[in-house]
């Protein structure tokens, strides 16, 4: 299994954030905390689906410590764990679960 980190980013007048390190555009945002999990593992699944279909190869997965050396991950006010198999490449989305979210709230 990989295990994929998304920061969680909320301001006092904002949604919670989500970005993942790892997918530079994979973004997406809940009006709760746990609206924000469940929605960055369709956004992850949704962003994965589209890499493999246009042949793009999956990054491996970054260290806490690299992503919190980034400007942009910083700030994060929790982290969100998303676990995928290893042989994603092969997997239907529709057959298979892929993701398992895990989270530090």
């Amino acid at each position: 299994m990989r295990y994929y980190i998304a920061t969680v980013h909320k301001d006092c007048d904002s949604e919670y954030g989500v970005q993942f390190y790892d997918f530079p555009g994979c973004i997406t945002a809940g009006e709760t905390i746990e609206e924000a999990r469940k929605m960055a593992n369709e956004a992850l699944k949704g962003h994965l689906a589209w890499m493999i279909e246009d042949g793009d190869k999956i990054p491996t997965p970054s260290s806490l410590e690299i992503i919190l050396n980034d400007l942009d991950h910083q700030d994060a006010i929790a982290f969100l764990v998303i676990e995928i198999a290893d042989d994603l490449n092969e997997r239907n989305f529709e057959e298979r679960p892929l993701f398992q979210v895990s989270g530090n709230f």
